[in-house]
């Protein structure tokens, strides 16, 4: 006989004792058109993958938050912190590298390749991003701790939720979110310090003289935090973030995932330990490896689109086949071919190098090149040069004509630079700044990590004057290299 379980109909009040499950599940029912958040609460976990995710979790906590403080010599007046965004001066700076607003190429290739590695990694062994890098998750993971330090692990937060106000209640809740707010003004705090000095902001941001800026800033990156990883969680994952529906597209049945083995787990079901395991799978339906899950699915419903490939789901049920005496791997990192295999009696092989990967390595690489090349080519000196255009020329008492230029030379060293300036085109010209004397070569000091401006007057002799204009260019010389600036020589109208 089949018995059906109505949990539709309301339960009437003479019903005796309520679950802390019904209790939870009547409180996430729809009560209008649209369905409530139903809470997860993940059961604390050990295993290789969880001391993973920790181990990964300190490390980039403390590469965001310490990163702004490390100090970095560079001579003269120019910043020296390690990593800043400097807006003001119009500079990004990375160690020893220093990128200005017209190198933002550099900019969208690293990013070019940080998507073409993302593709790669995923082709290759599912969302790792995802499960380990992606700051939702991290922060996520961090604040999941908090919440066990003050309210306990998963069946001490399905209780305490369920139970009615009181002074435990409320001093557990409000720690919680008072450290949570805590950590999310950390982290919109630590975020500003990467486009301000570290040591000046701190100390004119409390006194309230620091841009308005950093505060704007400090308080989106704040509510935020305490928002995504603290209240909307796996929602974020699920409905936010558009990388679960691309990565679908870079997958393939020889793709690692996190993944149920059905062709050892099945069929199953409870098992007593005094029962033989022969003509069953072992898979004992205990439902830990949903209990852990962040995401509250079930990995053994196959592939989903909220599995973030964390990992935690294989740490619970090898914890579980330990003490039921089963071999461990019954959830595991492996491929839908491998399992199909398996299933059909095969031996499972594993293809890393297959067109897709080729793709995007060779994509990678090709771009990585690039970027490296750029680097090791980029000059020193930029050097623009900008004609006068009113007047054109100017005629002198003696049948001379003079051509007045402004040389832009930007100065992209953290040293300051001697450079020679002649002339070629016009023979015999003649150069000259304003209020100093002429010579050939001009002998400049550019200063580091600035655009100097430098007015040139340029004068061809009466007997070379001739008609309309002449292409000519400027030779600016440096360190032994020389860089060829192309302009114009405006000679005009000779007088009637």
């Amino acid at each position: 006989m089949t018995i059906i379980i109505d949990r539709t109909r309301e339960r009437p009040a003479t019903a005796g004792p309520v679950s802390v499950a019904e209790r939870q599940r009547e409180k996430a029912r729809p009560k209008g058109l649209y369905q409530a958040r139903v809470p997860i609460y993940p059961k604390l976990v050990h295993g290789r993958w969880r001391w993973l995710k920790w181990a990964l979790l300190i490390v980039m906590l403390a590469i965001y938050y310490i990163t702004p403080w490390i100090r970095w010599d560079r001579p003269g007046a120019l910043p020296d912190q390690a990593v800043l965004v400097d807006f003001d001066g119009g500079r990004f700076y990375f160690f020893m590298i220093q990128l200005w607003p017209q190198e933002v190429y550099f900019i969208t290739g690293l990013l070019v390749a940080a998507a073409l590695a993302l593709f790669l990694v995923t082709a290759l062994f599912g969302r790792l991003w995802c499960g380990y890098a992606c700051p939702q998750t991290v922060w996520t993971d961090l604040y999941i701790y908090i919440e066990r330090m003050f309210e306990g692990d998963r069946n001490a937060r399905m209780r305490l939720d369920a139970a009615p106000t009181s002074f435990n209640k409320l001093w557990r809740k409000a720690g919680k979110h008072a450290v949570w707010i805590g950590v999310a003004f950390g982290t919109g705090g630590a975020w500003i310090f990467y486009f301000h000095d570290a040591p000046d902001l701190i100390r004119t941001f409390w006194v309230g003289t620091a841009p308005m800026t950093a505060y704007v800033s400090c308080a989106i990156l704040t509510f935020t935090t305490y928002i995504f990883a603290g209240h909307m969680r796996e929602q974020v994952c699920t409905y936010m973030c558009p990388w679960p529906r691309i990565q679908g597209a870079m997958l393939d049945d020889q793709s690692f995932q996190v993944t149920y083995r059905y062709d050892r787990g099945e069929p199953r079901g409870p098992h007593k330990k005094a029962e033989p395991w022969e003509g069953r799978g072992d898979c004992i339906d205990c439902n830990q490896c949903v209990v852990v899950c962040p995401m509250g699915i079930d990995i053994r419903d196959g592939a989903q689109l909220e599995c973030i490939n964390c990992g935690l789901c294989i740490d619970a049920c090898n914890e579980v086949m330990d003490k039921v005496g089963r071999p461990r791997g019954l959830i595991a990192y492996d491929t839908d071919a491998a399992v199909a295999a398996r299933s059909c009696g095969q031996k499972p092989e594993h293809r890393l190098i297959r067109p897709r990967t080729l793709y995007y390595g060779v994509a990678l690489m090709l771009v990585g090149g690039l970027m490296i090349w750029g680097f090791n080519t980029r000059e020193q000196l930029g050097v623009h040069a900008l004609r006068d255009r009113n007047p054109a020329y100017v005629r002198l008492h003696d049948g001379a004509v003079r051509n007045g230029y402004t040389l832009k030379i930007a100065n992209h060293g953290f040293e300051t630079t001697t450079v020679e300036i002649s002339y070629a085109g016009v023979p015999g010209a003649a150069l000259r700044i304003p209020g100093q004397p002429g010579a050939d070569p001009l002998r400049v000091d550019v200063e580091p990590n600035r655009v100097t401006p430098l007015r040139i007057f340029v004068t061809a002799p009466a007997d070379q004057v001739g008609e309309g204009s002449r292409d000519a260019a400027f030779e600016i010389r440096s360190g032994g290299k020389t860089k060829i600036v192309p302009t114009a020589f405006e000679y005009g109208s000779q007088p009637q």
